[in-house]
């Protein structure tokens, strides 16, 4: 993929993780508010942190698992 790709997920992921962190800490779920403020700061594009390509896909891959976890709680819930 074009590198303009990759900066476009790293905004895009960057603004719906302080989305995330921002609402979990508003609805008083401090430890997942904590979890999503790390994640942005983790995938902000303007300070790269280089963990490798293997190292991303494993970050990439647990992000994935987790969320995807998350979204099955909560639709449980409801």
């Amino acid at each position: 993929m074009p590198y303009g790709y990759y900066v476009l997920v790293r905004y895009a992921s960057m603004i719906m993780f302080g989305f995330l962190a921002y609402y979990y800490i508003m609805d008083k779920r401090m430890e997942l508010g904590i979890i999503f403020v790390a994640l942005s700061i983790l995938f902000q594009p303007f300070f790269k942190f280089a963990l490798g390509r293997i190292m991303w896909n494993v970050v990439d891959v647990i992000v994935a698992v987790g969320l995807i976890y998350l979204v099955l709680k909560s639709s449980k819930k409801e």
